[in-house]
């Protein structure tokens, strides 16, 4: 997996619970620190060299706005990644399965809502997503030799083609 030391919060929370979803299904992860476009290129190196199976690439803004640059690096190297953004789904991407983003700026702007109508931040609920989208890019699957099974692809929010 793929994170940010820069961006410290996102990088603590996969810390804390990729690990241990990872061995409670027997996988042995790999865990890679990226903030620039050169350390992208060097973790890619880095994947290839120790023959990975796959990557996750967790969720950060700075990563994001790389998708394109990923999703070429993974393409090139023939490495099956998951993002944990649809965006880097959408530029060729394999796939992400993560909180539906047009859901969760409904969500704020329910609850900025209820701030300008005069409720304390401090008397409102903690919000957490509850909508998530699973989505498949189709053509790189197959450009990475990976048979999506129809059940798989029914499950999947959205399938690219």
């Amino acid at each position: 997996m793929l994170v940010n030391p820069a961006n410290i919060p996102a990088t603590e929370s996969t810390l804390r619970d990729i690990p241990n979803a990872a061995r409670a299904i027997g996988l042995e992860i790999q865990v890679l620190n990226a903030s620039t476009k050169s350390e992208i290129e060097t973790a890619f190196a880095t994947l290839v060299r120790d023959r990975a199976d796959a990557l996750y690439v967790a969720g950060d803004t700075f990563f994001t706005s790389r998708r394109v640059q990923f999703a070429t690096l993974a393409a090139r190297y023939g490495i099956p990644a998951s993002y944990a953004s649809r965006e880097a789904v959408e530029v060729g991407g394999l796939m992400t399965y993560a909180a539906d983003r047009p859901d969760m700026y409904h969500r704020v702007g329910a609850y900025t809502g209820l701030i300008l109508k005069g409720a304390k931040p401090s008397d409102l609920p903690v919000l957490q997503s509850t909508k998530f989208e699973f989505v498949i890019n189709l053509q790189t699957a197959r450009a990475l030799g990976l048979d999506v099974s129809l059940q798989l692809q029914q499950r999947a929010d959205e399938v690219i083609d």
